[in-house]
C-alpha cells in the first residue's frame, strides 16, 4: 500500500458539487480494513462514473471534529488500495461485516454520534435480529399474514407446544447469516423414533432420530450452544425437480427516497441441504420458470407481482418500525404448494447478488438514494 500523505489537503476543488459517500467498515490487524474488497471496488467505481467521491472509511479513523479523514481509495491503474486524507462525507453507508464488530462500544458510539450530527446521513445503521423483525412485521395487519407462526425457542415446554401445532419447524439463531446454524424438527407419531432432527452444515445436513422430546431437546442445546433461538412454523414450498425454492428480492429506496424492487431471483436448495442458500449447496435459477413449473405461466406472473408488492411493503414495515433510516434490504419469500407467499427473512446488507442485471442495478440505487439524501439534507 501506498504511504499515506499527512498533510491537510483543500478539497474545495475536488469537491465542487459532489457528494462524498464513505462506506464504513472496520479496521483490521494490518492498519487496514475488512470486509468485501470486490464490493466496495465495484462501489468506488460506480460511484466515481455517477460523479461521486467515493472511498472506504475504518469507524476509527471517523473523527467528528475533522474536515478531512483518513480514508482508503482504490487505484484502478496499479490495482492497489491506498491511503490518502478525503473530504468529510456526506453520506456514511454502513457496510461493517459482522454483528460482533457492530456491537463493540466504540462502534456503537461512533454509530450513535451519527444519528447526532447535523450534517452526516447514515443508512443502515444496524444487522437485523430475526426475533425484531418477526415482531415488527406483527404490528402491522397489512404485514401480518404473511408471517410464520414464531416463538423464541426458550425452554423443552415451549417446543413441545409448538411441535403440538405443527409437526414440521424450523430453527433459526436469532442473529445467523446466511443459514449458517438452521435445524429442522419433523415429527413422524408413527414411528419408534419419532422426532427426526436435521442439521445444517456447510453442504450437506446431518440427521438425528430421538425417541423422546427430552433427547430432542438435549440435541437441540448441544448444537445451539445457547445461542438465542427462534422456532418456527415450517412451510411445505413450492419445488422444482424435487428440491425446494424461494425467491431473494433485493429492495432499496430509489432516486425519490422510494422504496422499489432492484431485482428477483430465485434459489434452490441444495440436494442434502435444507436452505436455498448459496453458501450451502443452493442453486441460483429465473424465478418465473420456477414459478412456472409449479404452477402455470399466468399464475407465476401473478406471483412475481404478488412478490414485488409484498416486498416493498414489508420493507416499508420494518423501516417504520425500527424507527431508522434504511436504504435497502434483501429479503427471503417462500411460496408454498398452494400459492400462498411467507415472509422469512431480511437482511439489512445485503450479499452480492450473482445476476448481473441486478447487480448493476442495485450498485447504482445506492448513488441514486446517496443523492436523494444529499439533496433532502441541503433542503
Amino acid at each position: 500500500m501506498d504511504s499515506f500523505q499527512p498533510e491537510e489537503p483543500d478539497f474545495r476543488e475536488l469537491r465542487e458539487g459532489k457528494t462524498v459517500l464513505a462506506i464504513l467498515t472496520i479496521e483490521d490487524d494490518a492498519q487496514q480494513f475488512r470486509g468485501n474488497r470486490s464490493n466496495f471496488i465495484d462501489l468506488i467505481r460506480t460511484g466515481q462514473s455517477m460523479g461521486f467521491i467515493v472511498y472506504v472509511l475504518a469507524v476509527k479513523n471517523l473523527v467528528f471534529s475533522k474536515r478531512s479523514l483518513k480514508g482508503f481509495v482504490y487505484n484502478m491503474e496499479t490495482e492497489t488500495w491506498q491511503q490518502r486524507l478525503m473530504p468529510f462525507p456526506n453520506i456514511i453507508y454502513n457496510r461493517i461485516p459482522l454483528r460482533e464488530d457492530e456491537i463493540l462500544p466504540a462502534v456503537k458510539q461512533k454509530i450513535a454520534a451519527c444519528h447526532r450530527h447535523p450534517s452526516v446521513k447514515l443508512f443502515n445503521p444496524f444487522f437485523f435480529n430475526k426475533w425484531d423483525l418477526f415482531e415488527w412485521l406483527r404490528l402491522s395487519k397489512t404485514t401480518k399474514p404473511f408471517i410464520p407462526s414464531t416463538r423464541k425457542l426458550i425452554n423443552i415446554a415451549g417446543l413441545h407446544r409448538m411441535m403440538r401445532k405443527h409437526s414440521y419447524l424450523y430453527l433459526k439463531p436469532e442473529s445467523g447469516k446466511a443459514g449458517k446454524g438452521i435445524m429442522t424438527i419433523k415429527m413422524h407419531t408413527e414411528k419408534q423414533l419419532p422426532y427426526r432432527l436435521i442439521i445444517q452444515e456447510n453442504k450437506k445436513s446431518a440427521t438425528y432420530n430421538c425417541s423422546t422430546i427430552g433427547k430432542l431437546w438435549s440435541r437441540i442445546q448441544q448444537q445451539s450452544g445457547g445461542e438465542a433461538y427462534i422456532a418456527q412454523q415450517g412451510i411445505q414450498l413450492a419445488s422444482y425437480n424435487e428440491r425446494r425454492f424461494d425467491l431473494r428480492v433485493l429492495v432499496q429506496k430509489n432516486q425519490r427516497g422510494q422504496w422499489d424492487i432492484t431485482g428477483v431471483g430465485a434459489r434452490i436448495a441444495g440436494a442434502s441441504s435444507i436452505t436455498t442458500h448459496v453458501p450451502r449447496g443452493g442453486m441460483i435459477d429465473d424465478p418465473e420458470k420456477l414459478l412456472a413449473h409449479s404452477f402455470n405461466e399466468e399464475r407465476a406472473r401473478k406471483l412475481l407481482i404478488k412478490a414485488k408488492n409484498t416486498a416493498v411493503l414489508i420493507a416499508k414495515q420494518i423501516e417504520r418500525a425500527s424507527g431508522h433510516l434504511l436504504g435497502e434490504m434483501s429479503m427471503d419469500l417462500g411460496i408454498d404448494s398452494d400459492g400462498n407467499m411467507w415472509f422469512f427473512e431480511a437482511n439489512s446488507k445485503p450479499m452480492k447478488f450473482d445476476e448481473p442485471h441486478i447487480r448493476q442495478k442495485s450498485l447504482e440505487r445506492i448513488f441514486h438514494y446517496g443523492a436523494y439524501l444529499a439533496k433532502a439534507k441541503q433542503a
